[in-house]
């Protein structure tokens, strides 16, 4: 297949990225503006092999135009988005534009250029706040969809354009990959993480662990959970990539649209988390607890039954160890490549 990447150079999208060109049957394309990726990592992932890369951003609509033309894709794996939540929250704008916005005119690309196959990079988000008794097994996906941010919100309207566009074009197949907290490193070293300014809390708390950072913060430790911090459901980046290219198979092989969850089933406390990050670096760096941040809910934690049952998605890195432990070993291979620089 001829595929597409928007935001290829990024952490999740670069992953997946490394899946697809390991495998030789795909000619890969990769689109990205890198405002949040970068250029190395473009240039790490032309060691595996042979891509194409343009900087573009999904703005630069005649620019995108010209190239669907060119390179007839079959598939489209869309990252590209903006993704802090509290930003999205002081600056909704910016993401119904470039989330919403750009990604319509995206899919109008593939709608007029016969691009059949559509994998969309959805969020937990879409959930919002739900009610901890209602969901003992976790969240599935026939869950009510009510984002509290306009991160979440942004993320929704797409799914909803993807269900109305396969309605109206029923060649048109689309799956939208819900994550839950994605992190860890690729098992080789290659990619990572890479944004110095990165909220993610596992990324935080490896930057503290070799003294990046001064302190971390929690932020809030009066939520309704054992331990008063937000749960999160952290899912390996790797698994994550597999996911996505099992999606891909899925939806060539069975031409139908649905929407997956992507977490294990199980969550941890933001004190457990800092807690197994201290463990593994062997560092007890400096926490403090802050005011909560806006639309943060306590809880979110997948049902993933529909994922392995359906797309035969077996994960292999479920444990929060492992997960910190290649978070740890990527951020300190940043800082090595930063002191050389100094």
């Amino acid at each position: 297949m001829n595929i597409l990447i928007t935001g290829g150079a990024g952490y999740i999208g670069s992953h997946i990225a490394k899946g697809l060109l390991k495998n030789s049957r795909h000619n890969l394309t990769i689109i990205d503006n890198l405002s949040t990726g970068f250029a190395d990592t473009i240039k790490r992932l032309s060691s595996i092999r042979t891509f194409t890369f343009t900087k573009a951003d999904l703005s630069e609509w005649d620019k995108i135009e010209k190239i669907f033309k060119e390179a007839h894709f079959d598939a489209v794996i869309h990252f590209a988005a903006s993704l802090i939540v509290p930003e999205s929250v002081e600056k909704p704008l910016k993401y119904y534009t470039n989330n919403t916005a750009n990604a319509t005119n995206l899919i109008k690309c593939c709608i007029d250029n016969k691009v059949t196959k559509f994998i969309f990079s959805s969020t937990a988000a879409v959930y919002g706040e739900p009610q901890i008794d209602n969901y003992k097994n976790g969240i599935d996906e026939e869950y009510p969809a009510n984002p509290v941010n306009p991160y979440g919100k942004s993320k929704l309207f797409i799914e909803e354009i993807l269900k109305d566009t396969h309605k109206a074009h029923k060649n048109f197949n689309y799956i939208a990959l819900r994550y839950f907290n994605v992190a860890g490193a690729d098992k080789d070293g290659l990619i990572g993480q890479s944004t110095k300014n990165a909220t993610h809390l596992i990324k935080v708390a490896a930057q503290a662990a070799l003294g990046k950072k001064d302190k971390m913060y929690i932020f809030g430790d009066d939520y309704d959970t054992p331990d008063g911090t937000c749960i999160r459901d952290y899912i390996d980046v790797d698994d994550l990539a597999l996911a996505h290219i099992n999606a891909l198979e899925y939806i060539e092989t069975n031409k139908l649209s649905d929407v997956f969850n992507c977490g294990y089933g199980r969550g941890f406390s933001v004190k457990e988390v800092i807690y197994t990050m201290k463990k593994v670096s062997g560092v007890d760096f400096s926490v403090e607890t802050a005011p909560r941040r806006k639309g943060d809910p306590a809880i979110l934690i997948a049902n993933n039954e529909k994922i392995k049952g359906k797309m035969n998605w077996n994960p292999k890195y479920d444990s929060l160890e492992l997960i910190c432990k290649t978070a740890l070993e990527w951020e300190r291979s940043l800082k090595v490549m930063e002191d050389i620089k100094k």
